[in-house]
Order: C-alpha cells, then sequence, then structure tokens
C-alpha cells in the first residue's frame, strides 16, 4: 500500500495540451464547489443557521417576554431537526444548530439576561477565528483539516501538494480575520447596545461574512492544484497487490506442476 506521504509521479507535471489544461481547471472548480456547499451546508444550512435568531429576535422586540422568545428559538431549531431526520437528510448542521441555541436558552435564563442568548454563540466564533488563526500559524490550516476529507485527499495536501497548502493557508486566514472583524463589531454592541439591537445585527451578520469567506475559499481552492484522491490510490495499490499475489500464486503452480513432471518422467 503507498504512503499518504509518498510524492507522486506526475505532481509536477503539467498537461499535454490546452484542451485538457482547461478541463482539469473545470473539473477542479466544480469538485470544489460541490465539496464547499457539502461542508457547510449550503442554502439550507443557512436558512437552520438564521431562522432560530431571527425568531428569537423578532418575537422579543414584540413582546420583550425572555422565555417565550427562548422557546420559541429552540422550537424551531427542533422542528428543523426533525424534518431532516423524517427526510434521511444530513443532520450535522441541524444537530450543531438545536445545540448551539439550547445552549443560549439556558444560559440567557440561568442569568436572566436577553443578550446573553446571543453570547455563547459569540464565544464560539472568537474561539473559531482563534482555531483558524493558530492553525495556520502552526503550519495545519484548520480548513485543510475540515475539507480534506471531503476533497478524499485527508492530510497529504500538507507534504504533497505544497500549492493546495498554500491555498487552505490563504482561506483559513480569510475566516479567521473574517470572524475577528465579526467579533469586533458584536462585543462592543453586547456591552452597550439593548438586546434587540444586537439581536438584529447579529442576524444581519449572519449571511455576509459567511459567504465573504466561502467565496475566498473557492477563490483560493480553484486556483490550486488539484487534490490527490489518497483513496483512490489505496485502491488502486490493493489491486496490484492483489494481482502480484495472483502472479506469484501461478508462478508457484506452475513450477509445481513441472516439478511433478518431472518426477513422474524419472519414476
Amino acid at each position: 500500500m503507498t504512503s499518504l506521504d509518498k510524492p507522486t509521479q506526475d505532481a509536477g507535471q503539467s498537461p499535454p495540451d490546452g484542451g485538457r489544461e482547461a478541463g482539469q481547471v473545470h473539473d477542479s472548480r466544480t469538485v470544489t464547489e460541490a465539496a464547499l456547499f457539502e461542508a457547510f451546508g449550503g442554502i439550507r444550512g443557512m436558512v437552520e443557521t438564521v431562522l432560530p435568531g431571527l425568531i428569537f429576535v423578532t418575537i422579543f422586540t414584540i413582546n420583550k417576554d425572555l422565555h417565550f422568545s427562548a422557546i420559541a428559538a429552540l422550537a424551531v431549531s427542533v422542528i428543523m431537526l426533525v424534518v431532516r431526520l423524517l427526510r434521511k437528510d444530513t443532520v450535522k448542521h441541524a444537530f450543531s444548530g438545536v445545540f448551539g441555541v439550547a445552549f443560549g436558552v439556558v444560559f440567557a435564563m440561568f442569568t436572566g439576561n436577553a443578550k446573553d442568548f446571543y453570547l455563547p454563540g459569540m464565544l464560539y466564533t472568537l474561539g473559531l477565528a482563534l482555531a483558524y488563526i493558530i492553525t495556520t500559524l502552526a503550519g495545519v490550516p484548520l480548513i485543510g483539516l475540515m475539507l480534506g476529507p471531503v476533497f478524499k485527499e485527508n492530510l497529504s495536501w500538507r507534504t504533497r501538494n505544497p500549492g493546495r497548502k498554500k491555498a487552505y493557508a490563504k482561506s483559513s486566514w480569510a475566516w479567521g480575520l473574517i470572524l475577528l472583524a465579526k467579533c469586533a463589531i458584536l462585543f462592543p454592541l453586547y456591552w452597550w447596545a439593548d438586546t434587540t439591537q444586537l439581536g438584529w445585527v447579529l442576524v444581519i451578520l449572519k449571511i455576509p461574512p459567511f459567504l465573504l469567506a466561502v467565496w475566498l475559499t473557492w477563490v483560493f481552492l480553484a486556483k490550486a492544484p488539484p487534490p490527490i484522491d489518497v483513496f483512490a490510490e489505496m485502491e488502486a495499490a490493493e489491486k496490484a497487490e492483489e494481482a502480484e499475489k495472483a502472479a506469484r500464486a501461478g508462478q508457484v503452480a506452475e513450477a509445481d506442476e513441472t516439478a511433478a513432471g518431472r518426477h513422474r518422467r524419472g519414476a
């Protein structure tokens, strides 16, 4: 079986003609779009991210009832999770949404401060921003750890594909800095604004920064070398190993048959 860190012979070779190169670029961009769509949940994932907070701030703006607003937001999250389960869709985004909303509901009800409904999510955003930056400085960009399995390249980009490693580093920097900028807006509002002001700004800032980060990730990865499919390599290596074993077994059987023939002639 081949090592994931063993350089491939054609890693640096150029396509023989412009048509093939254009096809490879198109395929790379298509694969990148599909992988990002899968990794970040697509349009439905964005809706599931925004809707609970929108429900909370809308109801709280109308009646200033913390408990009713929080329970309504949690109920919407649970309903979206149940819908995914009934349709047998991927539930990882819905589960994370329910967990985040539930944490915010418990925290807000415990403190009695409606703004604390948003605090766990804000702290998570800050921690995620730092994780993107720290992992990039450490040479293991977080976005690469997240997308490597989606592209079926695992960690091969670290040692075998420097162009993709550079693209992952740029993408992680983009995510980290965008999320830090978002935190720079939200945390002062948490201290100085009222709940409705903070809530509406949070709703507004849910999608645009996310789309910007995803778009920059697509730009960086679309220009990077294609991923190395380590699963295909392992399957090819296993087939080659099986073929080699079969060939050896055939040679051994042929040698045994020849020896038996000689033995019969000698007898």
